[in-house]
């Protein structure tokens, strides 16, 4: 039993970062070197013997989309339509189609938009109009007239979807401020928030350092801000999301061979579960584009480098793969890919929050003690920490 409790600290709202730093780039970093901490400022990820040498860090470039859209009713009552995903086809499609495109989606003030019911919004030469394709699954279908992508629409007429414990509406700044320097397939629902702390300045110090850097894509879902509910962790349903992997990031990540170290805890699901996929490719254990949050724990058999199972995804995969990934890094898991983690303080009893006690075991108490200590600022527009167990 992996009791939910056992995740649970004080966290004050005044510790909440509702807006970002008056600069990218600016936060402070706390750093954790086996059981030592020490403060810094971001910047200085890139000097300081901080990062181990020979490091390969990945980074997660899903962007962002204006997921949220607000209508009017006949009645005049507001109806929040947030995309979560697409219906039967990939984000690239469905952000693409000129005419139409459905979306499985959650629906703020579902009782008043009643099934048959249509939803219009006309704002800038835009006319969409919402339907309900499946109303008890909540499946919407999106139209409009005029011939540009749904990318463009949603533009126009969306909003930022910012993280619920921010409790506030959008303002122009988190248009880019909540979307990190490098992020260009979109898709996510969510930002990778680790990653908005890096600029281009430190991006290019890290490349001259001789780190390497990859970028490869998991779609962020609203499923991340869902709390552990259940007594025992072990029984809470883990989201899905998307993550899409070319080629050259398998062939990278085989050839590499000094630390890995993901940007963010969506990197190190999409590393983590990329190990996973590969076993089951290579086993011919079921469905290989699908990871079940459990696959990790209950899989017995014979376990492989890492290096050699990218070696043979890149084979079997000579054009790249599209899977999703339920997984669930709890304690108890043990880290096939990954040496390390760069990563934002996440909620009491967040699947996130274990996804770190993973990491570092019992110490993440001390480090989240430290940190409030030491008033950092927490959650998605908070500061950062760089965790090396």
């Amino acid at each position: 039993m992996i009791r939910t409790a056992e995740f649970d600290y004080d966290l004050p709202e005044e510790k909440i970062a509702r807006f970002p730093p008056a600069a990218r780039g600016q936060s402070k970093l706390l750093c954790y070197h086996s059981g030592k901490i020490e403060h810094r400022k971001f910047p200085e990820i890139t000097h300081g013997g901080l990062l181990p040498e020979h490091s390969l860090l990945v980074f997660n470039n899903s962007k962002v989309i204006p997921a949220r859209i607000i209508f009017k009713n006949a009645t005049g009552a507001s109806i929040e339509l947030f995309l979560l995903e697409p219906y039967h086809t990939d984000h690239l499609t469905a952000l693409s189609a000129k005419s139409s495109s459905t979306w499985s989606c959650m629906v703020g003030n579902r009782k008043r938009w009643k099934k048959g019911q249509l939803l219009l919004l006309d704002i800038n030469n835009i006319r969409l109009t919402a339907a309900w394709e499946y109303h008890e699954s909540n499946i919407v279908r999106f139209t409009w007239t005029n011939d540009i992508p749904f990318a463009k629409v949603l533009e126009s007429l969306g909003e930022v979807p910012l993280p619920p414990y921010l409790n506030r509406d959008a303002t122009p700044e988190d248009h880019s401020r909540y979307q990190t320097v490098y992020a260009t397939t979109e898709g996510a629902v969510a930002a990778p928030t680790a990653g908005l702390h890096f600029t281009d300045e430190i991006l290019g110090e890290l490349e001259r350092k001789n780190f390497k850097l990859e970028n490869m894509t998991l779609h962020v879902g609203a499923g991340t801000f869902l709390p552990v509910k259940d007594e025992d962790a072990q029984n809470h349903k883990m989201h899905e999301e998307v993550f899409i992997c070319s080629r050259q990031n398998l062939e990278n990540l085989a050839n590499h061979t000094g630390p890995v170290i993901p940007v963010g805890t969506t990197s190190m699901r999409m590393l983590e579960s990329l190990y996973w996929i590969g076993i089951k490719t290579i086993k011919g254990l079921g469905d290989t584009y699908n990871l079940d949050q459990n696959f990790p724990y209950e899989y017995d058999g014979h376990l492989l480098k890492a290096r050699e199972v990218f070696e043979a995804l890149a084979k079997q995969f000579p054009n790249g793969l599209q899977c999703t990934t339920s997984i669930f890094i709890r304690p108890g898991y043990n880290f096939r890919v990954c040496n390390g983690l760069i990563t934002n303080f996440h909620q009491p009893k967040s699947t996130l929050l274990m996804l770190i006690a993973a990491l570092v075991g019992p110490h993440w108490k001390s480090i989240y003690r430290e940190a409030l200590e030491n008033d950092y600022r927490f959650l998605s527009y908070g500061d950062s920490s760089l965790l090396i167990p």
